[in-house]
């Protein structure tokens, strides 16, 4: 679910003797100029994979099988080529400034930033390649504004996952222009997806309706 915090309203339902009663749970209210990384990391009972984009909180709706399934094929692509200086991550926030933390549905880090597991997020200049699977609630900010955060930040690959008519992944590869610090496209894949940057990968496509 997009959107910033508001008090959302509760039913309690009714037991014997006792009507139902009304309750609401409340949200802190956002400080002047909005939420920061340092509010993100702190902020207690935030929802699970809650984003920080143009200091607003962001929360995650349920996903579709589509969604859920196309990160287990690219992860699992990544993880079979990726090199020994590199990481394949799923889900993990990327801090490009204190006003916005993005989370990538799939992310490829330096192994340096790899710090035994205990990691809750990365800094922006670590990151190598950033990836989205475009969910109908957050079509505008993963074709969009996500890109242009990722762009801002350095970030020199970029992947958007779109679904095709036969239900397969279509992925649109991008690659950060230095001279212009814009993502300029590299080609779409739709039954292979066959690269040579950031590092050789080779991901059959096809093989989601095998899952």
């Amino acid at each position: 679910m997009g959107g910033t915090m508001t008090a959302e309203s509760l039913s309690e339902p009714a037991s014997e003797g006792k009507p139902a009663r009304s309750s609401k749970r409340v949200w802190p209210v956002p400080p002047p100029g909005g939420w920061t990384v340092d509010h993100l990391f702190s902020l207690p009972d935030l929802p699970p994979h809650t984003e920080l984009i143009d200091g607003s909180l962001v929360f995650v709706s349920p996903q579709r099988s589509f969604h859920t399934l196309t990160m287990y094929l690219l992860e699992a692509g990544l993880r079979s080529t990726v090199p020994g200086d590199l990481r394949v991550r799923r889900e993990m926030t990327v801090v490009i400034d204190k006003r916005q933390g993005p989370e990538p549905d799939i992310s490829v880090v330096r192994a340096e930033a790899v710090s035994g597991g205990e990691e809750t997020h990365y800094p922006v200049a670590d990151v190598v390649l950033a990836v989205e699977v475009v969910s109908p609630d957050s079509e505008s900010r993963d074709r969009e504004r996500k890109p242009e955060l990722y762009a801002k930040g350095g970030i020199p690959h970029f992947w958007r996952i779109e679904q095709s008519e036969d239900g397969r992944p279509a992925v649109y590869v991008y690659e950060l222009d230095p001279a212009t610090g814009a993502y300029v496209s590299a080609g779409v894949h739709h039954d292979r997806l066959k690269l040579s940057v950031p590092f050789t990968v080779d991901i059959d496509l096809s093989a989601i309706e095998d899952m």
